[in-house]
């Protein structure tokens, strides 16, 4: 299938109400509005196929982009390539859950996710830390330092609250990934997210929220979800 093909599918399969759920989330035109599953058929015809991958990012459709993730081969991007894909992030959902993703399952992965959160920008950060909450929750726990992310639960504790605010959602994530599927940290990230407490997010709107590690660490040892790791990162 050739980029044209597949966004005259694309188009196809999208649904209003599920475009207006995206763009009240921050997706922005052009869009068609196509569910995650319903693109898993589509995956079948096309296959890993980077070349189509870098046509499809390129037109700025969120659907194409979001696709595009599914599609890129991992390992076949450089971190100049992902550096110019979170250029093209425009929103949470693409930063987190179409690149941060991507680039979970590449071999610099690690690399490239420093540097994010190093750079003082939110998305790149936000995109960041949710690369480690991919990492830890599908990596065996003897592919990772503890002393590392012993450290970044640190760095968690100590600029959480000050953080940009996609950022404070991926970081709060990362307190409960590490609580829950890496275990040598299991005590150290529950403690870090007891004494963080309750983080504000979405401080822009007319009613802001708060959001728990916390809560939701304990409900995941009630549930006896500890040491929990996913087969796949991509759909």
């Amino acid at each position: 299938m050739n980029a044209e093909q597949v966004m005259q599918e694309l188009e196809a399969l999208g649904k209003e109400r599920t475009k207006k759920m995206y763009c009240a989330n921050g997706a922005q035109e052009p869009l068609f509005g196509v569910a995650t599953g319903a693109m898993k058929p589509l995956f079948k015809r096309t296959g890993i196929n980077q070349p189509l991958a870098e046509q499809l990012y390129a037109t700025g459709n969120y659907d194409a982009m979001y696709f595009a993730g599914i599609i890129a081969d991992p390992n076949g991007m450089t971190e100049a390539d992902y550096n110019r894909w979170m250029g093209g992030a425009y929103f949470y959902m693409l930063s987190d859950f179409v690149v941060a993703v991507t680039l979970a399952e590449a071999d610099i992965a690690r690399q490239v996710a420093d540097a994010w959160i190093r750079s003082g920008e939110d998305l790149r950060m936000s995109a960041g830390w949710s690369c480690y909450c991919w990492l830890l929750g599908s990596r065996p726990d003897r592919e990772f330092s503890e002393a590392k992310l012993a450290g970044m639960l640190e760095q968690v504790e100590q600029s959480i609250h000050q953080s940009p605010e996609r950022t404070r959602y991926s970081m709060n994530n990362f307190m409960y990934t590490v609580a829950t599927s890496y275990s040598p940290l299991h005590d150290l990230a529950r403690e870090t997210a007891e004494r963080v407490g309750p983080v504000e997010v979405d401080k822009d709107k007319p009613k802001s929220k708060l959001i728990s590690a916390y809560d939701n660490i304990m409900k995941a040892v009630e549930k006896e979800r500890i040491g929990f790791k996913r087969k796949h990162v991509r759909c």
